[in-house]
């Protein structure tokens, strides 16, 4: 019969003082951020002008109008349904732009400089430019060419928004397509393996895993930044903001869509932070 492991008296008494610890540190955490929460609660509803501000920026009459677009205003929820769909069409074709200009800027040899040149003038030219100005150079620039088949500005404001964002991508992609040894991409061609199958089955699957953490912080960023597709006309949350409190003279419209726009970032900040932490795990394991 196989004997079951029973822990040592030793190892019992440690596990039970790091749970102590855990313990009281969770409870020393909790209690120091309510001290804090409460003197910073404290000292902003006890300044002078906190009257003034709270009516300016936290009426609830105006905020639920906003939010549900009362009173002949756009609705800020609807806005936001915008921003979504962008958000989650930017982050694909950034993902697949920045992927394919870092390949372009890995690839050797001097037949391929044109390309590397190509693909190093646009990451510095668009890792250089504010999205602002990319976005109006888009959105009025383009269409000011008259060209047949241009398209909306909501899209051009897109496509502003994925090149930009491409540049920043493509870096982080060539980071870890660098920082696979040589070594293994000459015993891949030693086993007869050609270069894209190379790049496909031994160098992409290590550098995408290896600078997943990086690039889900910049889909953050992404998410946050496509609110200012409101600068080329759209009614997004951000603009849908803008026409409710030139409305009401009020600056609580943008507080609502400051609140969704933070709630809405949430799951992926918190995938963020679970990838990062397993990655420093697993790095660490053994250590």
């Amino acid at each position: 019969m196989s004997s079951v492991h029973q822990p040592s008296d030793i190892q019992l008494e440690r596990i039970a003082y790091r749970r102590k610890r855990a313990i009281r540190s969770t409870l020393l955490a909790a209690l120091s951020t309510a001290v804090v929460g409460l003197l910073l609660y404290l000292g902003v509803t006890g300044s002078p002008g906190w009257d003034r501000v709270k009516a300016s920026f936290f009426d609830t009459d105006i905020a639920v109008k906003a939010l549900t677009g009362r009173d002949n205003y756009p609705s800020i929820l609807s806005g936001l349904w915008l921003n979504i769909r962008l958000m989650v069409i930017c982050t694909i074709c950034a993902l697949a732009l920045g992927l394919f200009i870092a390949i372009l800027r890995t690839l050797r040899g001097p037949v391929s400089f044109p390309v590397r040149a190509l693909a190093t003038t646009y990451t510095y030219s668009f890792r250089g430019l504010p999205l602002i100005i990319v976005i109006y150079l888009f959105a009025f620039g383009i269409p000011g060419l008259r060209l047949q088949g241009t398209p909306g500005v909501t899209v051009l404001g897109a496509a502003a928004i994925v090149v930009t964002y491409g540049a920043y991508l493509a870096e982080v992609f060539r980071a870890g397509i660098e920082s696979v040894h040589p070594s293994q991409v000459a015993a891949a061609r030693s086993l007869g393996l050609s270069y894209r199958r190379t790049m496909r089955h031994v160098v992409l699957p290590q550098a995408i895993r290896r600078v997943t953490p990086p690039l889900l912080n910049d889909t953050v960023a992404l998410q946050k930044d496509v609110g200012l597709i409101s600068l080329a006309g759209p009614i997004d949350a951000i603009r849908a903001a803008q026409i409710n409190q030139a409305g009401t003279a009020n600056f609580t419209p943008y507080v609502v869509a400051g609140v969704l726009f933070v709630l809405l970032a949430l799951p992926l900040i918190g995938v963020t932070d679970w990838v990062t932490l397993r990655a420093a795990r697993r790095q660490n394991a053994g250590t």
